[in-house]
């Protein structure tokens, strides 16, 4: 599990039905299972859990990977507002889920998203064609709009994962203090710029296979 799905969040016991579930797309051909949710929700601690719960019959790709680089963010004047859904490479995910969706290279290298350093890193995350289930998480998997509207086709499943507000926003204070913003700079960003995105992804609910309260 990575240490930003560990912030401000013990460890996850799985319910027993969504573990069957995801079982049950890991016994077949190559299948993607999308997790999605607000920021602090813990779909990335849910992703992690399964993934390592299936080992080694499944493999954890995130779409934190595709975040535009910061000098990028700033070129575009986005930097303020990393994480809104015009602040990543949507075209490229979309890319990728379709060679993972049907390999034809023995290994698809992902990016991954180091927090350390708030960048992308590329190529950092193999992806075996051997491996029956990919787990990919991330905020927008169910907008409908620009080149998101096509990520909700290459995904079998999408996971909507949410949790009380107020144990939402609390785990999300703690992962920016835990990754360098002082608790004052922490509340603003995860009360704003946090905020907006959470409604806009409130908004694409409806539209996933399951709604999972953890």
């Amino acid at each position: 599990m990575t240490n930003s799905a560990r912030v401000g969040v013990t460890r996850l016991e799985i319910p027993a039905d969504l573990l069957g579930r995801a079982r049950e797309l890991a016994a077949g051909p190559r299948c993607v299972l999308g997790l999605t949710g607000a920021p602090g929700a813990g779909k990335s601690t849910l992703a992690a859990a399964l993934v390592e719960a299936l080992h080694p019959h499944a493999v954890l790709v995130p779409m934190d990977g595709f975040h535009l680089a910061n000098t990028e963010l700033e070129r575009l004047g986005r930097r303020e507002r990393k994480g809104a859904v015009d602040t990543f490479d949507a075209a490229g995910y979309v890319a990728l889920l379709r060679r993972l969706r049907d390999p034809a290279d023995e290994v698809v290298y992902a990016p991954h998203f180091a927090r350390e350093i708030e960048e992308p890193i590329a190529c950092a995350l193999p992806v075996p064609a051997a491996v029956p289930l990919v787990v990919t998480e991330g905020n927008y998997l169910l907008v409908d709009e620009g080149p998101w509207a096509a990520v909700r086709s290459l995904l079998d499943e999408v996971w909507y994962v949410e949790v009380a507000e107020d144990v939402r926003l609390e785990r999300l204070v703690a992962r920016h203090v835990a990754f360098g913003k002082d608790p004052a700079a922490a509340r603003a960003w995860s009360h704003g710029t946090d905020q907006r995105n959470a409604d806009v992804i409130a908004a694409t609910r409806s539209r996933a296979d399951r709604i999972v309260r953890l």
